[in-house]
Order: C-alpha cells, then structure tokens, then sequence
C-alpha cells in the first residue's frame, strides 16, 4: 500500500532496528533470550522499506529496543551506544526521508550519557533519545540522572521511553515473555517515578514520548493523581499529575484497537498521540495488520484519519522530518 496526495504516509516513530554486532554484544552479555523472546530477530534496510511501502509509512525513526547497551561494563555500554548510533545514522544518510533516529545512551553512565548526547545530536544529526525505563534497576526519575534530563530539556530534545524488564522479573513474569505485562508496567513505573522525581516539572520542554498506548498509565492516571497529593509534605501543594501526563505524546505501538485507544483518549489530547509499528520486534505480518487498522478505526478529530492525525502530529514534533 503505497500513500498518496489524499492518504499521507505515516510517521513510525517506533521502530526498531538490530545489527549483528549487536546481538553478538547482547548475546555474551547473557541475553540469548532477549526479555524471554525466543529469538532475536532479524532486520535489514531492504526488508524494512519493503514493509513501509506495504503499509504506506512514510518514515520510520529507528531505535535500539531493549535489553539497551548497557550490560555491566560502562566503558563498553559507550562504545556500544557510539556503534549503534553511528550504524543508525549511516542508514538515514543512505536513504534519505525515509528514516531517522533516536539515539541510545549508555546509561546509567551520566558521564558518557552526556557525551553521547552531544555526540548524537551536534555530529550525528539524531532526532532524539531512546530511554529505557530502566538500567539494572536505575529508574528514570533517579536524581543521579538528573544532569542528563537538564541537557535534554536544554535542547527541548524529543525523549523516546521504552519499557524493558523490571529487576524483579524472575518473580514477577511466571516464566512468560516479559513485553506481554512486565513491559507494560514498567513504562508505568518509569513515568510515575518521573512524576514523583519532579522531574518533568523541573524539564518542561523535553518531549517525552510514552509508548504502547501509555501501558497500564491511562487506567492509573486517577489513582498515581491521588498518592501524589497524599505524599506531599505538609503545606506543599501537589501538582497535578493527570495534567502532567496529558502534556506527555504517546504512541500508539501493540495491539491499539479496540480497546487501549479508547482508554488513552480519556487521558491523551488527540493531538498527543503518534503512529508506532514496533517493528522489527512485531513481525513483519503483524506491523503491517497493525498499520491497516489505522485505515479501519474512525478517528478522534472530525475530518481526520488516523493516518492524517498521527503523521500530522508526529511532523510537529519532529520538524526535520516534515522537511
């Protein structure tokens, strides 16, 4: 399916890529079965594009998914996350409009993430930031990380957040892939511990993106609102955590219909809500049933679809792509 002048090309802002090198890397790190997933799967340029055509997206902004790049050793989580990214903006330059990419970092490394961060945005060109919600334990609300958020609010960067196993998994996942449920609480407890941290007060132009129709963030918005208020000191007025939320983009990866959507629209603006594949991870049959939805599902804003709504969106947050 390919887009034209009346069906625009959608904008996948999550989609994800591997090399070679690695998943060898990961592999000796201990992650054969990445997260409880069978196998690590494949990806090329070629065979992504071919699935983007089918599916009449546009451009894909590519990322490392988890387990991340950090795997004990700091030093080698630099030259891993310096790899990827070198090897992820070598193929937006190869093919030009039909990438980009958000960047990795080799937290919880602040030193080297900050580097990173230079490096990735002033030489590389990079779109922004891929975030685990996790690093060995390490959440993103941290105050250890809060150098690395002060640099990205600094260039009002686009903050890609993407869920990873919680350190407790051999108790909590039952012996089951962790992206089926682990995933989806962990980037609930990541945003939470940003939202208790102060965190998104305190960096009020990042441009955190929030995947899988915001996980379990939209049933426990009402509830997260309420401990809030109960743990602020005495005489300190609490912020509102459902505003807060709803300032966040959340893209609209995994199974949408019909059921997360209509749960992210009691708590997301239409005009917060971006189009994501979570290809290469979904295979290739699955991203492109989840794309063919888009043209299925009416759309929250009269005279939109949801192709028009989310690419429109996601070239607002993403201007170079508009270009």
């Amino acid at each position: 399916m390919s887009a034209t002048a009346h069906t625009p090309g959608l904008v996948d802002v999550h989609a994800h890529f591997v090399t070679d090198s690695y998943i060898r890397q990961a592999m000796a790190a201990g992650h054969e079965r990445p997260d409880g997933v069978p196998a690590w799967p494949g990806w090329s340029a070629g065979a992504h594009l071919e699935l983007m055509d089918r599916s009449g997206i546009d451009t894909a902004v590519l990322s490392v998914s988890s387990p991340g790049v950090f795997f004990g050793d700091p030093v080698a989580a630099r030259e891993l996350a310096r790899e990827v990214n070198e090897d992820g903006a070598r193929i937006v330059r190869e093919h030009p409009g039909r990438f980009g990419l958000f960047a990795s970092l080799p937290l919880p490394d602040v030193d080297g993430a900050l580097a990173e961060i230079a490096y990735a945005f002033d030489t590389l060109g990079a779109d922004g930031v891929v975030l685990e919600t996790n690093t060995h334990g390490v959440y993103l609300g941290d105050e250890r990380l809060e150098p690395v958020f002060a640099e990205l609010n600094r260039r009002g960067a686009v903050v890609f957040v993407h869920p990873t196993s919680p350190v407790c998994w051999e108790q909590s996942a039952l012996g089951r892939p962790r992206p089926m449920v682990e995933f989806v609480f962990d980037t609930a407890r990541a945003v939470t511990d940003l939202l208790f941290a102060g965190t998104l007060e305190r960096c009020p132009d990042l441009k955190v993106v929030v995947p899988h129709c915001g996980g379990a963030l939209p049933v426990l918005a009402d509830r997260i609102g309420g401990f809030m208020k109960l743990f602020m000191p005495t005489g300190t007025a609490a912020p509102d955590a459902v505003a807060q939320l709803r300032g966040l983009y959340y893209d609209l990866a995994g199974p949408a219909f019909p059921r997360q959507v209509p749960a992210l629209l009691s708590l997301a603006r239409p005009e917060r809500l971006l189009y994501g594949s979570d290809y290469c991870w979904t295979p290739a049959a699955a991203a492109q049933a989840h794309a063919a939805s888009f043209d299925t599902e009416p759309a929250p804003v009269d005279g939109a679809t949801w192709r028009s709504l989310t690419t429109a969106n996601a070239r607002a947050l993403l201007p170079r792509l508009a270009r």
